[in-house]
């Protein structure tokens, strides 16, 4: 079996983040990068299948600047088989339709049987690029897994809803995404880290993939504004004086809360 798995470098979700005020990006010099923690989750799902069938091949794709391959190089250590890292400056800002383009120009360079990506990632969240990419690939879509299994060549999973629990089930070549109940990753050791090293990465520029980004000018999505995320206020302290029911429900109104 032949398996994608869509990874990203984010800035570290445990340090403060920033948006760039001229720009309106993410400013990733503020705080450390890492690799998503949904992509490493998403990387062990895959990883589980290799161990279940040591035939399995996993690559892992990434889109991003040189600086990304530290990232790359862990998910290689974790046990991915080889990695593609797209590169290129005029995807600076890239918004969602570019970005999915790009990574389908990428995937459709090979047959996989099975593309797997986290539900959303922390820095954008926007949840949309499984569908987007199912679309431009056309193939089924099983999104949003919290358990996920595969089989027979037909993989099937469990998708949680509000106040009801929904089984989905497609035949392979398929995308799935997963969410954060999906096991916490294994930690790389010092073979595979020593392995890693050895591990191809192939670096694909826009023009590899036959991909043209639209001129700075005239992006596809357009920031209109930024603002900095004004300090959190005190928050309103009620004394009960045996009035506090009658003003905590006038609180709650006043607020449009009920």
């Amino acid at each position: 079996m032949k398996i994608a798995v869509l990874i990203k470098e984010v800035p570290d979700t445990g340090a403060d983040r920033a948006l760039d005020q001229q720009t309106g990006l993410a400013d990733r010099a503020a705080s450390e990068a890492v690799l998503d923690e949904i992509g490493e989750r998403t990387l062990e799902v895959a990883l589980k299948v290799l161990d279940a069938d040591p035939d399995t091949q996993i690559t892992v794709l990434s889109m991003g600047p040189d600086s990304i391959q530290p990232t790359l190089r862990k998910a290689l250590a974790m046990g991915a088989a080889d990695a593609v890292q797209i590169t290129d400056e005029q995807l600076l800002g890239a918004d969602l339709v570019l970005t999915a383009q790009v990574l389908a120009a990428a995937l459709r360079r090979h047959e996989y049987d099975l593309i797997l990506a986290g539900n959303m990632s922390t820095d954008g969240s926007a949840g949309m690029l499984p569908v987007m990419l199912a679309e431009l690939l056309s193939l089924p879509a099983a999104t949003s897994l919290s358990k996920i299994s595969i089989a027979d060549g037909v993989l099937s999973g469990t998708r949680e809803l509000e106040g009801a629990t929904a089984k989905v089930s497609t035949p392979l070549p398929a995308i799935a995404s997963i969410t954060e109940a999906l096991p916490d990753a294994r930690f790389p050791n010092f073979k595979g880290i020593m392995a890693a090293k050895k591990k191809p990465i192939e670096v694909l520029s826009l023009a590899d993939l036959g991909v043209e980004a639209l001129p700075a000018d005239t992006a596809r999505s357009i920031m209109l504004s930024v603002t900095q995320r004004p300090p959190r206020e005190a928050g309103t302290i009620m004394n009960d004086d045996g009035q506090a029911g009658a003003a905590l429900v006038e609180f709650l109104a006043k607020n449009n809360l009920v």
